[in-house]
């Protein structure tokens, strides 16, 4: 993925590298939409939790950043690049991934294309800052 940080980025450009590795995918969904269905290689931090969660997000690699439709991912890419992380949004969300053939899982086996998205601000410290 050649898109520069903060940039929407679509879906089927997203799925290889998460599935190789090379990215890290954040979804800010509420657990009921977790529950309902999500990426296997997804972490989970609700975006009322990232400021809290924030030492969990990795500095060393990208972070694309996945919520249902790209409303709450687009508030929380533009407040991971401000405060200096490599981030990208995964461009309509999990409704993209799905009609993209990413894999969803809901606890048991993954399977490919499912999801089900609330607004509070994310709070990210710089990463110089105190977290």
């Amino acid at each position: 993925m050649t898109a520069a940080a903060g940039q929407s980025v679509p879906a089927h450009e997203v799925i290889p590298l998460v599935e190789r590795g090379e990215a890290w995918l954040l979804d800010v969904r509420e657990r009921v939409e977790w529950d309902a269905g999500h990426a296997p290689q997804a972490h989970h931090i609700p975006v009322g939790e990232l400021a809290l969660r924030q030492a969990e997000l990795p500095d060393d690699r990208r972070i694309a950043v996945i919520c249902h439709s790209g409303h709450r991912s687009r508030m929380v890419t533009d407040a991971l690049v401000q405060a200096d992380y490599d981030a990208v949004d995964v461009a309509g969300g999990m409704i993209a991934w799905q009609a993209a053939g990413g894999p969803v899982s809901d606890g048991d086996e993954p399977r490919r294309g499912r999801s089900a998205c609330a607004v509070s601000g994310p709070g990210i410290a710089g990463r110089g800052e105190p977290r």
